[in-house]
């Protein structure tokens, strides 16, 4: 690390005002920044700081996303592997259906890579010419979260044009326009994931868009249906549904991130212990889908509401969610009674979006959505009804 300070600093003034790359600083700024902590003081008046800043927050969620990240590229091989009786000279010209478990994540790393170069080449590239259209010397670490989790939350065989279009509209529409990392009211990568959602629904809720190859023309097995279980629960075929265990496991359809449950709590339990996420918004996320689910049981009028509750835990991106999208601290409640409110009515709005408008399968993007929109909100009246009853203490004496 010290060869690479001594060569950033050497290369430095070139970037800095009156520099020949001056035009350049912003991008030098970001590669600088994402090795080293910024070398700027505060010069006057009292600040509090701590030890935790932006980029080992950053890293930290990284961290707690590798688990569902990995087993995510082994899955999108399984899957294919399970589907297709097609050749992948590559790998030794085996019949998919002898994979390996190593050639089977070799499979899925070779595919996700595509979509993580698109995802952090394009957005890091709007953000730069954000940074350099506000006068800002270096790029807000924020987007290298949203970065990885964009291509985690679409199908493995998304065109990446559209991708790329998605990214875009995120950075700028989600992130951007509101004043960029801090100040955005909608989680960016739930942004992207609704843009592909509504501009082209068939590669977001067909199903057989979510494996790789299902769609192109190769040999496929006889009776693989490449279906989510969201799709089979939507058209009511709860008897071809996996099993729990494999939903638990993960070896099933689905997003690259959102398919196994095991590997997201393994996430989860890395935010809540290290204090990046909120344990609050994680647990009543959970406990107000599985309140309407109950409720849904209840009333139930079809086989999609008489689905047992703790099915839509662990189906879908419920659980990805509820630890990764809700927990965001920018677009999320801040007050501790807020964020137990926030959570409650995530769960509850993404199991009755499913269940009662099967066009929009995936719930938990909508609702996370329109609660990102209400979090202030939450916010103000949990402070307005702190203050009123702090008066009442203070007036009664």
């Amino acid at each position: 690390m010290k060869a690479l300070r001594k060569t950033l600093d050497k290369i430095k003034p070139h970037f800095e005002k009156g520099g020949k790359l001056y035009m350049f600083n912003s991008l030098f700024g970001s590669v600088e920044v994402l090795f080293f902590v910024p070398d700027k003081v505060t010069n006057k008046g009292s600040h509090i700081r701590d030890g935790l800043d932006m980029k080992r927050t950053m890293i930290t969620v990284w961290f707690a996303l590798f688990p569902a990240l990995l087993f995510g590229m082994y899955n999108i091989g399984l899957q294919y592997s399970l589907s297709s009786t097609a050749t992948v000279s590559w790998l030794g010209n085996t019949l998919a259906s002898e994979f390996t478990v190593l050639q089977m994540f070799l499979f899925g790393l070779v595919k996700f890579i595509p979509l993580f170069l698109v995802s952090f080449g394009v957005g890091l590239g709007v953000e730069i010419v954000f940074a350099k259209i506000n006068g800002h010397a270096e790029v807000a670490e924020g987007y290298f979260v949203s970065g990885l989790l964009i291509p985690m939350i679409v199908p493995v065989d998304v065109p990446l044009w559209q991708l790329t279009l998605a990214v875009i509209f995120a950075v700028i529409i989600g992130k951007e326009v509101f004043g960029g990392t801090g100040m955005n009211i909608l989680n960016p990568a739930l942004v992207a994931r609704a843009f592909l959602f509504f501009s082209y629904p068939k590669w977001m809720s067909g199903d057989s868009v979510w494996i790789e190859g299902l769609t192109k023309g190769q040999d496929i097995v006889d009776g693989f249906s490449g279906a989510t279980p969201l799709a089979l629960a939507a058209a009511n075929d709860i008897g071809s549904m996996p099993s729990m265990m494999e939903m638990m496991i993960g070896t099933i359809p689905g997003s690259i991130g959102e398919t196994s449950f095991i590997a997201i709590m393994l996430g989860a339990a890395i935010l809540i212990f290290t204090g990046i996420g909120s344990w609050k918004i994680i647990v009543s996320t959970f406990a107000g889908g599985y309140a309407m689910a109950l409720l849904l049981n209840i009333f139930a009028v079809n086989p999609y509401m008489e689905l047992p509750a703790h099915y839509h835990l662990i189906m879908g991106g419920f659980a990805f969610g509820a630890v990764f999208m809700a927990t965001d601290p920018v677009t999320g409640s801040q007050t501790e009674k807020g964020k137990w409110i926030y959570g409650l009515l995530i769960g509850i709005l993404a199991v009755l979006i499913r269940v009662l408008n099967p066009a929009f399968p995936e719930g938990m993007m909508l609702a996370i959505l329109f609660m990102n929109v209400f979090a202030p909100l939450i916010d103000h009246y949990v402070l307005e009804a702190n203050i009123k009853k702090r008066l009442k203490r203070a007036t009664s004496k």
